[in-house]
């Protein structure tokens, strides 16, 4: 049976990830150093067979995959499932300015209630229903092939989640670091991961561990 082989990435840095503020769907581009670490992936990726470049339409996520496809002779094709989870008021803000204005809202958020939404975004039941079936339909499109998915942090920590069985509700022991090589397999039975977090070609220059709260 062909499977089809998964680049999962997360967008490079930018001045809102440098400043711990949520970005969700606010629009923000790659700082320098995050330009500095989709450089440095696009490098890493020359020698990979990659059939096809995915990325949000969120311009942090289009401008990491357009270095590499700019490597490569190739286009980027954007897909709004591929989006943040929307953060709706909780946008602009940092993770202490929510204690301090949302506090029964960011206790929940920060003990990962399903169907908690903040007010005007997503909850994690209404994340997961969209990133896993966008994946499932990119992925049907290339049996046999691997494809490159630059998307967001809570897009990455739904797929590890839907790789791995874990719930949406189990605590988080992985990295979810900008521009990481991530390594998934995708069947019609199911998604399984093969390696995560691979930082070997940002090495050089350490980048600082950012989670899905700053995304």
């Amino acid at each position: 049976m062909n499977v089809t082989r998964i680049l999962a990435v997360r967008h490079g840095e930018t001045a809102w990830n440098r400043d711990t503020r949520i970005q969700g769907h606010t629009d923000i581009e790659l700082n320098e150093h995050g330009r500095w670490q989709a450089a440095r992936l696009a490098d890493a990726l020359q020698d990979e067979p990659i059939a096809a470049i995915y990325a949000s339409d969120l311009l942090r996520a289009h401008e990491t995959a357009q270095a590499v496809a700019n490597t490569r002779g190739q286009r980027v094709t954007s897909h709004t499932g591929l989006r943040e989870r929307c953060f709706g008021r909780f946008e602009g803000h940092t993770w202490t300015e929510l204690e301090q204005r949302f506090p029964d809202a960011s206790a929940a958020w920060r003990k990962r209630v399903p169907d908690f939404a903040p007010p005007e975004g997503e909850s994690l039941l209404q994340l997961e229903a969209r990133v896993v079936p966008t994946l499932a339909e990119l992925a049907a499109r290339h049996p046999g092939e691997q494809i490159l998915m630059v998307a967001h942090g809570g897009v990455l920590d739904i797929l590890y989640r839907a790789a791995t069985r874990l719930g949406l509700q189990a605590p988080r022991s992985w990295e979810l670091t900008n521009t990481a090589l991530n390594r998934l397999l995708w069947s019609p039975e199911g998604l399984s991961l093969v390696g995560w977090a691979d930082t070997n070609h940002l090495q050089s220059l350490a980048a600082p561990v950012l989670d899905e709260r700053h995304a």
